[in-house]
């Protein structure tokens, strides 16, 4: 056991309302690219989100990050760019459309004398959920966007992978010339997490906190997850000299930022604590909203840096450069985003 000497866990810090990041996946675009702000707001313009219409399961596009009408779509604040994207979805319960079919099929058989077959029960299925799309809730989800020119940095508030490349290949349509990777590292995340764990020794500038996941590369796939708990003791030296890889850790950067890396180089579970909002404008919305934007980019901004240097620094750039077609498959592969992120479709962010 190390002494108490503040490098391991620590006290509970007090938090710093903020709330534009909380998970975020970090790219590096492509160092070619190089609109200015009045190209970007209005290639955005050209993909700006429209709501759902009556018979329609989903639309998404772009949208004002202050939730201001008719503002702008690209917020240029102390020269970082913060762009918003908006989905919205509707879906009929499925139980609703089983029961509606049923009676149909029924009501087919009671008049004709004939079970509809495979095809055709799938044609009513499908006309029974338009018929009732117009009734349905409507489910939305906004995803902050940060643009960092100046560091050709490129970062998505979303833990959800099938929404990140959404929003990156929306982006690359939006966007003349834009391209970007997933940042990769010299070291491994989950190679990294091992070693710290079990020197007990994290990067300069790091503490560990008091949760972690480990997980098993054999077939038996075993988990073993510690939450609330010192983790510089043997039992999780022996875990991991036994075969498990962190995939998850906790971890403080500075006294200024807690987060989890996840062995996908995920950021997840963003806390701003105590010390943060020193000087940020507060009282009106309009304040409240450039302070946030400048504590998060700040503070991340730094972050993001000195995480990639305790990983060994990046990997060269390996991004595809954009075509101004539209091909945003292509352009984007299912690599953008980390192997841990959520691939649900109703993921919360």
């Amino acid at each position: 056991m190390l002494p108490d000497n503040g490098r391991l866990s620590k006290p509970v810090e007090k938090r710093v309302s903020v709330s534009v990041f909380k998970n975020v996946i970090v790219y590096r675009i492509e160092p070619a690219w190089s609109q200015t702000l009045a190209e970007a707001e209005e290639g955005l313009g050209k993909h700006r989100f429209e709501p759902c219409g009556p018979s329609q399961e989903k639309s998404a596009g772009w949208v004002e990050p202050r939730g201001e009408a008719n503002g702008p779509l690209v917020e240029s604040i102390d020269g970082q760019w913060l762009v918003e994207y908006m989905i919205e979805s509707k879906a009929v319960p499925g139980s609703v459309v089983r029961r509606k079919l049923d009676e149909r099929c029924a009501q087919i058989e009671a008049t004709t004398g004939r079970k509809p077959g495979k095809k055709e029960k799938k044609e009513l299925k499908e006309d029974i959920t338009l018929e009732l799309l117009p009734m349905a809730f409507t489910r939305s989800a906004r995803v902050a966007v940060w643009i960092d020119k100046a560091e050709n940095r490129l970062v998505i508030n979303c833990g959800n992978a099938a929404r990140a490349d959404e929003v990156v290949t929306s982006l690359v349509k939006s966007l003349d010339g834009f391209a970007v990777a997933l940042i990769n590292t010299q070291v491994e995340p989950a190679a990294a997490m091992a070693n710290w764990l079990l020197t007990q020794e994290p990067p300069a500038g790091f503490t560990i906190d008091r949760e972690c996941e480990l997980k098993a590369s054999d077939d038996s796939k075993a988990v073993v997850r510690y939450a609330k708990h010192p983790l510089d003791i043997e039992e999780v030296q022996k875990h991991i000299t036994d075969g498990k890889r962190p995939t998850r850790l906790a971890l403080t950067w500075d006294d200024r930022v807690s987060f989890e890396l996840t062995h996908g180089m995920l950021i997840r579970k963003i806390v701003f604590l105590e010390g943060t909002g020193d000087g940020a404008a507060g009282g009106k919305k309009e304040d409240n909203f450039d302070a946030d934007v400048a504590i998060a980019t700040g503070e991340l901004g730094q972050l993001v840096p000195a995480l990639l240097d305790a990983l060994g620094g990046e990997a060269a750039f390996t991004g595809a450069p954009a075509d101004a077609a539209p091909q945003p498959v292509a352009e984007v592969p299912t690599t953008t985003t980390p192997a841990d992120a959520e691939v649900e479709e109703d993921a919360p962010f």
